[in-house]
């Protein structure tokens, strides 16, 4: 979700800073810090690459993708995608990881920023649970609900992470998403892309706005500080 990691990191960089004898300790440290952001920046880069790259095939060469499955097979095609796709979200997590214990602040978010972005993600999550779950009456009337929620958690973020690592992470999701749904569009006007759900009954529309809610509250109050380190709610 969101939350202050620059703040927190800032503040171990210079821990020891200012404090006699310190200064040759603390100016190794930062330039190491430094080195360590820029390989993660870089292996950061490449897991985008890796990862947005092959999603996005299908968006620029569909009849590519088509040709390469007849011709290797539809299983061999996907595993070739998956383990791409693995290794792609490995390094962004891996790279995203070091760019955050020497981050390089572009521009500091207000604090309501912060508190917009947490509103936003509960949308996010209502989306993500109605994506999930058979349709009712709201998947047909998303239509990608999906792309919908990636682009709220990136714009989300976006807002509330003013550092370099974040900014090329979620500006990076924000731009596939928008042109994935671009390109489906496309696609669905020549009889292509993936088609619209239909409608089901509403129970699932219930059932998919209580998984959402649940998902951002255990998200919002445990699971994000657990798996980040910042809490993006206090409690």
């Amino acid at each position: 979700m969101s939350g202050d990691g620059q703040g927190r990191d800032r503040s171990l960089i210079r821990s020891d800073f200012g404090r006699p004898g310190n200064d040759e300790a603390y100016a190794g440290r930062l330039q190491r810090l430094s080195k360590g952001g820029a390989i993660g920046m870089l292996v950061l880069i490449l897991g985008l690459i890796l990862f947005l790259g092959i999603h996005s095939v299908r968006i620029f060469a569909p009849a590519t993708v088509d040709q390469r499955e007849s011709q290797m097979g539809e299983g061999v095609y996907k595993g070739i995608y998956s383990v791409v796709s693995l290794v792609g979200f490995v390094l962004i997590v891996w790279g995203y990881g070091m760019t955050q214990n020497a981050p390089v602040p572009v521009w500091e978010p207000p604090l309501a920023f912060r508190h917009i972005a947490t509103g936003l993600m509960l949308f996010s999550f209502l989306a993500l649970g109605i994506y999930a779950l058979p349709a009712g009456r709201l998947k047909p009337m998303f239509k990608h609900p999906m792309l919908i929620a990636i682009k709220i958690w990136a714009l989300a973020h976006l807002l509330a992470n003013g550092e370099l690592g974040s900014i090329v992470l979620f500006g990076a999701f924000l731009i596939w998403a928008v042109a994935d749904r671009i390109s489906v569009k496309r696609r669905a006007g020549t009889g292509g892309g993936a088609g619209i759900a239909q409608s089901g009954p509403v129970t699932w529309d219930i059932a998919a706005l209580l998984v959402g809610i649940a998902l951002y509250i255990v998200m919002a109050l445990w699971l994000h500080e657990w798996l980040i380190g910042v809490a993006p709610i206090a409690v």
